[in-house]
């Protein structure tokens, strides 16, 4: 018999894009048919002819370079740091104990706090911004590490120890593995924070970036750049997303092979 007709069934391509295509047409619309003011909300036709502009002349993408340096080294390293502590807390009380109530305490308080702090430390360069992506990103990483090296099967750990392993490769060859998908939840997380507090910072403290190319704009009302701004802020997220989902998966698929290979 033949396989059964797919009438009527919606490609998901579409059903993923509707929305979005959906939000974008109601925006050009509202303004077309004069029901908001476009010096408030500039037409989208308006805002992508200015981004073409900043683009041609190379600022906006200056600044889209600065975001992404930014973000990015902040979030690697909360990433060396987070998961070190991490298998540190989970693998030794002492650190444990040393540990534990600095994270209960700092991981629910607004870091945005520590901001003009770390501006008084290390100016309003790229430093201050960055420490400051490292300290928001690097909590839930840290409980996702911790989460994950300690609920790896302990008798594995004491087959490889049985077996005249050492602490070094038990930790490489076992506990790492076994806790990656874990240890991935937390970046996927925290990778988002990342580009999230290194615009809030460059609006806090300029120094360039998307977030001070944008409070810029807004002080001299050129209200089609602001929103520059915030649709060049919503590629590049899409953007880094993507790829850091692409990554993700890649992992993943190479952890399953691994452990059916074990």
């Amino acid at each position: 018999m033949s396989a059964p007709a797919k009438e009527g069934r919606v490609p998901r391509w579409l059903v993923r894009y509707a929305s979005p295509v959906a939000v974008l047409a109601a925006w050009e619309l509202s303004v077309r048919l004069g029901l908001v003011d476009p010096f408030l909300l500039p037409a989208l036709s308006s805002v992508l002819l200015r981004a073409a502009e900043e683009i041609a002349t190379g600022d906006v993408l200056f600044h889209a370079w600065l975001t992404i340096y930014r973000a990015m080294a902040g979030f690697l390293a909360a990433t060396a740091l987070g998961v070190t502590i991490g298998v540190l807390t989970a693998r030794n009380r002492y650190c444990r104990w040393f540990f534990e109530p600095l994270v209960s305490v700092g991981f629910p308080m607004p870091k945005i706090a520590f901001m003009a702090i770390f501006i008084l430390w290390f100016g309003i360069g790229d430093a201050s911004k960055i420490v400051m992506v490292t300290l928001t990103c690097i909590f839930p990483i840290i409980s996702a590490t911790y989460l994950g090296c300690s609920q790896v099967d302990r008798y594995l750990v004491w087959s490889a120890r049985n077996m005249g392993t050492s602490e070094r490769r038990v930790l490489w060859k076992v506990v790492l593995p076994a806790s990656l998908p874990q240890i991935l939840n937390g970046l996927q997380i925290a990778f988002p924070s990342a580009l999230i507090v290194t615009v809030v910072t460059e609006m806090i403290s300029s120094g360039g970036g998307l977030g001070g190319y944008m409070i810029l704009a807004a002080r001299f009302a050129l209200s089609e750049k602001v929103f520059v701004g915030v649709v060049v802020i919503a590629v590049v997220g899409y953007a880094l997303l993507t790829v850091f989902g692409h990554v993700r998966r890649h992992i993943l698929a190479w952890h399953a092979e691994s452990q059916m290979a074990i």
